[in-house]
């Protein structure tokens, strides 16, 4: 027997008056507008990140090539993630414009798809992925490094990173490009149980996040083109004679 879901937006209710709609959208917490409005499943009070999805998603646009930029990977058999970010410092907004989300597939796999976006890049990487002990998660780190990444041990402080990439989530300085299904399928359903505790299912792109903002922003780097560039100019700009 096949099974379907069907969505249905507030569109799709005629009798609903666009005024109606404004006054409904406003009583409702701003992280069940999506799931009540459009259809979108979305998470209750048991949400880790209790934000409108509309204020995270935005339109993909050319990166600035003086934009610093890195990665983040979470490894795992049955579903290795990777996620880009680029950091606007003028603004202070870090831009999600990539991601990996790739299963049951071999070190050498994953390693040539990352290389791929970039291999002048440093990642941030769990150690101990995946519940691995410390001895494993150092070979395995290893191994990544052997095929080409740049890789560095990430943080691993799960509560101060959730709230780090809260707060940037919350103040507008966490931006998502929309091409990033995985990301936000996973996103809507980031949930803690009745006690309290994160529930790791279907968390990879959310661990290499928050990897990627407590430890990748730090490391992040320009294009090797683009800093040749940015260095050409600085020395133009102090070798040319004061012309008073």
């Amino acid at each position: 027997m096949s099974r379907y879901v069907v969505t249905a937006t507030w569109s799709d209710v005629p009798h609903l008056t666009e005024n109606q709609k404004s006054e409904l959208l406003a009583s409702i917490p701003p992280y069940q507008r999506d799931a009540r409005s459009k259809g979108i499943p979305q998470l209750g009070s048991g949400a880790i990140y209790p934000v409108a999805e509309e204020t995270v998603i935005e339109e993909p646009f050319e990166l600035p090539p003086y934009w610093p930029r890195g990665y983040a990977l979470d490894v795992g058999w049955n579903r290795t993630a990777a996620v880009w970010g680029a950091h606007d410092r003028e603004t202070d907004v870090v831009h999600l414009y990539a991601e990996h989300y790739v299963g049951q597939a071999e070190p050498a796999t994953h390693a040539q798809a990352i290389r791929g976006r970039g291999a002048w890049m440093t990642g941030a990487i769990d150690p101990a992925s995946r519940g691995r002990g410390q001895k494993d998660g150092e070979q395995l780190l290893q191994a990544y490094r052997d095929l080409g990444l740049n890789l560095a041990p990430a943080a691993n402080g799960v509560e101060s990173g959730l709230f780090e990439v809260l707060v940037r989530l919350q103040t507008g300085r966490l931006r998502v490009f929309r091409t990033l299904q995985s990301w936000l399928g996973e996103f809507r359903l980031y949930r803690r149980d009745e006690r309290g505790h994160v529930v790791k299912e279907r968390d990879h792109l959310m661990d290499a996040t928050r990897y990627l903002i407590v430890s990748g922003v730090p490391m992040f780097g320009v294009p090797p083109d683009a800093a040749d560039r940015i260095r050409g100019r600085r020395n133009v700009a102090i070798s040319a004679p004061d012309p008073y």
